[in-house]
């Protein structure tokens, strides 16, 4: 189903494609991979920004919805429970967690907003007011408590403490985007290309753990074969790639 409507910028891939789920009423546990693949992919066609690091983080997540795609037309893989898994969790899970911190950032901003209406009034309150305090009587103060009564009393103020904990927001980490540089990448695989002339994809790709870096060297490569600064050559499919650099 293609998108009839021009849709507006995003944060993110992940904003866009919690945007498509959302116009479609999908159930994000269950998400079609075909049709929001297919939106997702008209929607890049549309994106009016030429910058390389933005559309680097769009054309990853195009690569990891086509890799999704991909795996659910395979036969399914099982765990070692035997269950089968679902090509789908991982990207469900991220889904998840943007839009809880989308949703807490909104809870902030608004918090903001009112704390901006918010005026405070200078003390005012004379000095010898203000420096009075009550005198106490200990013998009344104490009455009949007993260390077993002072115990109690000082265990319940505790447990009151540890009932205010949130115990979702308690355990919150810190989110940390990965850098990946598509130019940077660019100017590695140029000075690689330079040290060896004729070498093969997979020899590039070592020492890469992260997803994100071997996306975005492979998209390094694909923009240099454009410039003509590489050629590349398969003899069979799924084989490992030779690269040439025509420097």
């Amino acid at each position: 189903m293609a998108l009839s409507v021009k849709l507006e910028s995003f944060e993110g891939p992940l904003d866009l494609l919690l945007h498509l789920i959302d116009i479609n009423k999908f159930n994000i546990f269950d998400i079609p991979i075909v049709e929001i693949t297919a939106q997702y992919m008209e929607y890049l066609k549309s994106m009016e920004s030429r910058d390389l690091n933005v559309m680097s983080e769009f054309l990853v997540m195009a690569a990891t919805l086509l890799e999704i795609k991909a795996k659910m037309l395979l036969p399914a893989e099982v765990n070692e429970e035997g269950e089968e898994m679902d090509p789908r969790e991982e990207l469900v899970q991220k889904l998840l967690e943007y839009k809880m911190y989308k949703y807490m950032s909104y809870e902030l901003r608004d918090r903001l907003s009112m704390s901006g209406r918010a005026l405070y009034k200078i003390p005012t309150i004379p000095e010898e007011v203000a420096a009075y305090e009550a005198p106490v009587n200990l013998e009344e103060l104490v009455g009949d408590l007993t260390l077993t009564r002072l115990n109690s009393i000082f265990q319940s103020i505790m447990r009151r403490q540890t009932d205010k904990i949130d115990p979702i927001r308690s355990r919150f980490g810190t989110i940390e985007q990965e850098e990946a540089s598509l130019d940077e990448k660019i100017e590695l695989v140029r000075a690689y290309a330079a040290e060896n002339p004729s070498f093969r994809f997979s020899a590039l790709m070592r020492g890469h753990k992260s997803k994100v870096q071997m996306i975005v060297t492979f998209l390094a490569v694909l923009e240099l074969m454009k410039t003509g600064e590489l050629s590349v050559r398969q003899e069979q499919p799924f084989d490992d790639m030779l690269i040439t650099a025509q420097m």
